[in-house]
C-alpha cells in the first residue's frame, strides 16, 4: 500500500486532536489562552478545527480524488515541526499533554510524517 505511512501519519493527528480537547489544548494557544470561559475556548477550538479538516481534506484529495503529494508532504512536515512545538510548550503552565497516552500520539505523528517523507522521496515511482 503506497499510502500507508501518510494514513498512519493522519490517524495519529486526528486521535492527538481528540486529545487535545481532552487536555484543553486551547490553554496554550495565544489569543485562545486568554479566554476566561473555559466553555467558550472549548467551542472556538473545536470549531476552528471544522474548516481546517475541510481545507485539509479538499486538498488532499484535490487531484480527481487521488492524493495530492504536494499537500501530502506539507502534511508530514507539519506533523514533525509539531512535535517541536509540543516540546517548547512543555513548560506553558497549563500544558497537559504529560502522559505515555499524549506523548505516543503527539511522536507517532511525526515519527510516521517522517516515514511517509522518507518513503516518498526514495521509493515513490
Amino acid at each position: 500500500m503506497a499510502n500507508f505511512f501518510f494514513f498512519v501519519t493522519l490517524s495519529f493527528l486526528l486521535a492527538h486532536e481528540m486529545d487535545a480537547v481532552r487536555r484543553s489544548e486551547w490553554h496554550v494557544f495565544p489569543g485562545l489562552s486568554r479566554l476566561k470561559n473555559d466553555e467558550y475556548g472549548y467551542m472556538i477550538f473545536t470549531i476552528i478545527h471544522v474548516p481546517l479538516y475541510l481545507l485539509l481534506l479538499l486538498g488532499l484529495f484535490s487531484d480527481g480524488g487521488r492524493l495530492n503529494y504536494s499537500v501530502v508532504i506539507g502534511f508530514d512536515i507539519f506533523c514533525m515541526v509539531h512535535v517541536l512545538l509540543h516540546v517548547i510548550f512543555m513548560k506553558h503552565p497549563r500544558y497537559k499533554f504529560n502522559n505515555w497516552l499524549s506523548w505516543s500520539l503527539i511522536l507517532g505523528a511525526g515519527v510516521a510524517g517522517a516515514a511517509d517523507l522518507f518513503a516518498f522521496r526514495f521509493f515513490a515511482m
